[in-house]
C-alpha cells in the first residue's frame, strides 16, 4: 500500500526497510509524497477551489493525482525514473479518453520535456521549482 506522510523526509526517516525491500519502491512513494505536498501548498497558498484525489479503474489503471475544481482538471502521474516509455503514459491516456476535458501530464526524474504518445512529460524538479501560487498550471505547462 502507498502511504503519504505530510513530509517526504519524515516518510524516508520513519519507513522501515529490510532485505526484501526494493529501494526504488519507497523512493517512488517519497517522490509522490513530495509532489503531493507541493500540490497542496499550491492550492492553499493560491486560494484555489480545487481538491487533490486519484483515479483508478477496476482494471488497475491509475493516475496518481487528479486536481479538480474551479478552473482545474488535471491528471498527473509521477514516475521515479530518468526515462519515459510509451507504457508509462498508458493510464494518463486512458484518463484523458474518459475525461477529454482534462489535461494530463507526467512528472519524471529526467532532464528534458518530452511528448510521449501525446502526453507531456516534464522533469519533476523543473515542475516543482516552477510551481508558484501566483501561476496557473496552464502557465507552468506552457513554459
Amino acid at each position: 500500500p502507498k502511504f503519504y506522510y505530510f513530509d517526504a523526509g519524515v516518510f524516508r526517516s520513519l519507513r522501515r526497510s529490510g532485505p526484501l525491500d526494493n529501494v526504488s519502491e519507497f523512493e517512488g512513494s517519497a517522490l509522490e509524497g513530495l509532489v503531493l505536498q507541493h500540490l497542496r501548498a499550491w492550492i492553499a497558498y493560491g486560494n484555489r477551489d480545487c481538491s487533490v484525489s486519484f483515479w483508478q479503474t477496476r482494471g488497475g489503471s491509475e493516475v496518481d493525482f487528479v486536481l479538480y475544481g474551479g478552473d482545474s482538471f488535471y491528471g498527473i502521474e509521477v514516475k521515479n525514473a530518468r526515462m519515459v516509455y510509451p507504457n508509462d503514459v498508458r493510464s494518463l491516456r486512458a484518463f484523458r479518453d474518459e475525461y477529454p476535458e482534462s489535461t494530463v501530464f507526467l512528472l519524471y526524474r529526467g532532464r528534458e520535456r518530452l511528448l510521449v504518445n501525446g502526453v507531456l512529460c516534464i522533469p519533476c524538479d523543473e515542475f516543482l521549482r516552477t510551481l508558484h501560487p501566483a501561476l496557473s498550471f496552464k502557465d507552468i505547462l506552457e513554459k
